[in-house]
């Protein structure tokens, strides 16, 4: 399949049908202030209100066009992805995947610095090819066109992205579903893989292990056992979510793909939970511009259904992160921890399925980390790629 270069290019008439919607959202009663029944329809106001008002879409297209984005069609499905050669010539290759609720949005800060870390202030010999892909269904690879797209499927997309581009050996990064993606690929791909880095790592207990608790916890450190702790305090009454979306996501679909008030109540909700915030407030950490153009890429490309179809095809095929998977990664593997991420999996438990040669406690950064903290992540995957060069 050939490699065709895109741009993004949205139709006015789209735009101001978005304009139209937004100003007769029909906003909700409340008993409560705050977000602890969800949404906080007041920020959501303050958002929608800017969004409409105050938000250039323009300029963000301008600044999402940037860097050169490519489609191409692999695994079955149309995949679209930015590709930022390094001058470098040590630079080594390597792709970057989103998981849900985020996207290639993610990782636009850390591009230029890590294709060009002279230009930043860096060491040039940190360079990287950098890769960064729409998963299967996601923003402008989507929607999906066939029944059956789950993790493994994005998996075999992402390699076959790498294959086309001539990259036969490279690093893969990625957290959420990406983690998973990163994963399958070590295990499916693996002959084709420099290392693997995560930061967020799945290396539950299988019902095996879990069923002897002590053995289970044996080496587990007091201060993982804590951030399991903390952890599971922000997981409680955050995932039914994941139960909608694995069972009947069409039916969440029709609202999201028909209200951008909506969808943005939908993806917003989470950032305010799971990113690590001063005082709760998502502007300590991202800018208005920065949350409304993650929230376009799910709203201008009607792909409310199929990024979260993934979850159900994955729960169909038993490979979603909530089956068991007692596999080995012998790629080489890093984790970066943060504070604030959804899963804390100790170490021990890591070190029992993959190849376990970098591990960083990171000081701030929840489960967005790139998007939230992306010099800091930057920088841990310089540290990590280092062991390769």
């Amino acid at each position: 399949m050939s490699i065709e270069p895109f741009e993004i290019d949205i139709p006015q008439t789209d735009l101001d049908d978005l304009h139209r919607r937004l100003s007769t959202t029909r906003w909700p009663d409340r008993v409560r202030l705050g977000w602890a029944d969800g949404a906080d329809v007041d920020y959501l106001r303050e958002l929608v209100g800017y969004w409409a008002g105050g938000y250039e879409w323009r300029e963000r297209e301008a600044y999402l066009n940037a860097y050169p984005q490519f489609t191409t069609t692999t695994a079955g499905e149309r995949v679209h992805f930015y590709h930022v050669r390094s001058s470098e010539p040590g630079a080594l290759p390597m792709v970057l995947i989103h998981g849900y609720m985020g996207s290639v949005v993610e990782f636009r800060e850390m591009i230029g610095p890590l294709t060009d870390p002279a230009a930043h202030g860096g060491d040039p010999a940190d360079a990287f090819h950098v890769v960064v892909p729409s998963l299967p269904g996601y923003g402008f690879s989507g929607p999906t066109t066939n029944p059956g797209v789950d993790m493994h499927r994005c998996a075999d997309a992402i390699a076959g992205v790498m294959e086309q581009l001539g990259y036969h050996r490279y690093i893969v990064q990625g957290g959420d579903w990406g983690a998973l993606v990163a994963r399958r690929m070590a295990e499916a791909h693996g002959n084709r893989l420099i290392a693997v880095h995560f930061n967020m790592l799945f290396a539950q207990p299988t019902p095996e292990e879990a069923a002897d608790p002590e053995q289970m916890m044996s080496g587990v450190t007091e201060a993982e056992q804590a951030a399991m702790a903390r952890s599971l305090e922000v997981i409680t009454g955050g995932t039914g979510y994941m139960s909608m979306l694995s069972t009947k996501p069409q039916t969440l679909a029709l609202a999201h793909n028909d209200s951008p008030t909506g969808l943005a109540a939908w993806l917003i909700e989470k950032y305010q939970h799971w990113c690590d915030l001063e005082d709760g407030q998502l502007e300590s950490v991202f800018t208005k511009d920065q949350l409304l153009d993650n929230i376009m890429l799910y709203w201008i490309t009607g792909t409310a259904a199929s990024s979260g179809r993934l979850y159900l095809e994955s729960a169909r095929q038993g490979t979603s992160a909530l089956d068991p998977w007692a596999g080995q990664v012998t790629v080489p593997t890093g984790h970066a921890v943060y504070p604030r991420e959804l899963m804390q999996t100790p170490r021990v438990w890591a070190e029992r399925r993959y190849n376990i040669v970098h591990w960083s406690l990171q000081p701030k950064g929840g489960h967005f980390a790139p998007f939230e903290q992306p010099e800091l992540f930057a920088a841990d995957l310089r540290t990590f790629a280092r062991l390769f060069r």
